[in-house]
Formats: C-alpha cells, structure tokens, sequence
C-alpha cells in the first residue's frame, strides 16, 4: 500500500513533505512490535496514526483501545489500565479486567501519556518491558501482548527536568518517533483543507459551499493556526452558518480570526538555527552587546561635557577626544592628582584650579576565542586543576577541554 492510498483510507488531506514523512514512518514501523510515540501540538490529527499502525499491522484482528488518559481520575487511572479485584478498594463489587488485558493481542493507544501520574509510570513501565502487570489488589503476575502506541502534545524532556515524568519510561516510548507539523508548516494543504470542510458542510446544512478570493487565501495561509486543523474546521462551520454571501473575501474572513494569532514576522524563524547556538554562545554574544552599549554611552557622556560652554566663574573641565590617543599628562610637583577610575583629574593650586580631565578607554577584546580561555583558565582554578569537573561545569566533554587545553595553551 502507497501513501496516496492510506490517506484516502484514513481520509488524511494534504501534500506536505512533513505530513508524507510522517506517513510513510508509520507504515513502515506498523508490521513491527516496537513502541510508538506520536508529538504534535493539538489539534493537528494525532489520532489517526495509531490507527495506520494498528489497521497495517499483523495485529488488525484484534482490539484496539484508545484511552484517554488525562480524562480519567488519578485515583481510578491504575483501575482503568490494569483492572481490580473484587473488594481491593471502596466501590469494587466485582473483579474487573483492565484496558491491557482486554487489548490482549491488539493495540493500546494511550493518549495525553504525559498525564499520567508518576505512580502508574512505573506500573506502565513494567508492561513495556516485560509484559507483566498487577490488578489493583492482587499480588498475582498476570501477562499480557500488548502495542503500546502513546501521544502527547507536552515538551516531555521539559517535564522530565520538572520532575513530571520519569526519563527511562520516556525512552522506552519514543523508540520510534513520529512528529506530526502543525498547520503553519504546512501552508499548502491549508487551503485544501478549507475546501474539503466547506465541501462537507456544504452537503450538510444543504447550502451552496463557500469560496474563497485570492486575497482570502493569502489571508488563510498566513495565519498563525493555535488550533491547528480542529480550529480551521471551526471556522469553516462558522462562515458556512452566518455568512450568506458564500464568496469570503479577505476582511470578512479576518472577522472570524481572532487578531493576536498574526504571523507577521520581519524575518523567518529558522527552528534548526536557533537550536544550534548553545546557551554559551548566547551569553558571549549578550555581554559583547552590552560592552558595546556601555563604551557608546561613555563617548556620548564625554561629547555632552566637552560640547557645554565654559563658564568664567566656575569653569568646565575640558575634555579630550576619547577618540585620540594622546600620550599621559605628566604630574608636576604640587599638582594634585584625583583618580575617579575612567577620568584623572589633575588640578594645581598655583594655577587657580585648572582642571584637565582625561578619559582613560580600555577597550576589551571581543574575541570569543580569548573570551572562551577565559572561562576554561577561570573552570580550572574553581576546581583545582581537575579537569573532568571543570568540562561538566563548562557544559562541553573531557575531551573537547582536553583540546581546548591544548589549542590555547593553558598551563
């Protein structure tokens, strides 16, 4: 079977690279037992891809169960998976087989898996790699063959750091990944899907089905999408409903687009670019913008003072072109000398106070290689030499400080 026709099987609409490669990848791991988890924001159709692997593979005959697993209570989650024994907990009139038992030869598809509570973690964790379970109440091993398919729309290595999920239940979910894009990658299939859902509304509320003009389409595909597929569809029912001129143009559809959810970026957000710089670098870079700022703000201080008109009684002090390396004022004796870190302002009794001020700019290097040694020299001394500690705290390998070591020449 083709990818042309799982989507008219399932009834997926669309053309994008990203939406085929995700296809094609559960077709290719459905014949096969191994773990599957399915990412997406919401609304984007994860749901149908549990199906795929399931209908596709050798277990087609038998159950598949989706569950839902942020729907149901935590106090009832274990009951619902693994099933109870008669009297184990307040209301248990009878035994009760739970979801991987029944499924028992087919497929489990647990959705919104990062709701699960760190306790039934465990419990899934063991069906995962063993194939064993416990009812709630019983101290019997029961077995179990079960596809285990999950998806979420959580950033789970986020809940990992948050103490929400455990790492290695993490890992042995995502086996194989399948990532589903949202609507705004891909922009081509966003008009196809308005015109299948304003052909199925159209059919059903026995109306003429809507059209869209050149600008209303620009409109449509420029729009950031938070909903996905789900929200477009509920746009498509509303135009359908109220709107009895069935030619959108551009400002009748913008009325039924909320207005913060605009995708007018000045420059395009490249994901793989942004994740490449590492958290180092970004620092690097944010405190050069810094010195830079504050070196231009000190030649704006200097060229304000210098530009003010000289007072005859009082009299300003008079300033040098930061931008002019001149060579030290020499010190006469009876001068007195008053140093206020970037200007020294050196004044003689005998000469009625005169004062000549002269700023003193250092101009730092803004190589990020003499800015690197830096950090390595400073990681090295903060613990003694060692170096394994001083590449964990550097956030790079023993053997990328071992080079640096030897490139920069540090003793």
């Amino acid at each position: 079977m083709d990818i042309q026709s799982v989507k008219l099987r399932f009834g997926i609409i669309g053309n994008s690279p990203l939406l085929n490669r995700a296809i094609n990848i559960a077709m290719q791991v459905a014949p096969t037992d191994l773990t599957v988890l399915v990412t997406g924001e919401s609304g984007t159709g994860k749901e149908v891809f549990p199906k795929i692997i399931h209908q596709l593979s050798k277990r087609k005959h038998g159950n598949f169960i989706a569950v839902n697993c942020g729907a149901i209570p935590e106090g009832t989650i274990d009951s619902e998976l693994f099933g109870h024994e008669k009297g184990s907990f307040t209301g248990a009139h009878e035994t009760r087989k739970g979801y991987f038992e029944v499924a028992n030869g087919g497929t489990i598809f647990l959705d919104e898996v990062a709701e699960l509570p760190l306790s039934t973690q465990v419990r899934l964790l063991r069906v995962l790699e063993t194939g064993e379970f416990l009812k709630v109440g019983s101290s019997k091993v029961q077995k179990t063959d079960v596809r285990v398919v999950a998806a979420t729309n959580v950033n789970i290595p986020k809940s990992i750091q948050e103490g929400k999920f455990r790492e290695d239940l993490y890992y042995r979910l995502n086996t194989i990944p399948i990532y589903i894009p949202p609507l705004r990658e891909r922009k081509e299939d966003i008009h196809l899907l308005f015109r299948k859902f304003a052909a199925d509304f159209a059919e059903k509320y026995r109306m003429p089905p809507l059209r869209l003009t050149p600008d209303a389409v620009k409109v449509l595909e420029n729009y950031y999408w938070p909903g996905n597929i789900r929200q477009l569809k509920n746009v498509t029912e509303q135009i359908s409903i109220i709107e009895t001129n069935k030619e959108i143009d551009a400002e009748t559809l913008k009325k039924y687009l909320p207005d913060e959810n605009w995708n007018e970026l000045p420059v395009l957000y490249n994901k793989k670019e942004k994740e490449s710089i590492s958290e180092r670098e970004l620092l690097y870079k944010i405190l050069f913008d810094m010195q830079k700022d504050l070196l231009e703000l000190k030649k704006i201080v200097y060229s304000n003072i210098a530009n003010k008109p000289e007072s005859t009684t009082t009299g300003y002090p008079v300033i040098k072109d930061p931008g002019i390396q001149l060579p030290a004022e020499p010190v006469i004796p009876g001068n007195i000398v008053t140093d206020t870190g970037d200007v020294k302002i050196i004044s003689n009794p005998v000469n009625d106070g005169d004062i000549i001020a002269e700023p003193e700019i250092i101009e730092e290097s803004l190589s990020l290689q003499d800015k690197e040694r830096e950090m390595i020299k400073k990681a090295l001394n903060k613990h003694n030499g060692k170096r394994k500690a001083a590449a964990k705290d550097l956030g790079i390998s023993e053997r990328t400080l071992y080079r640096k070591i030897k490139e920069y020449n540090i003793k």
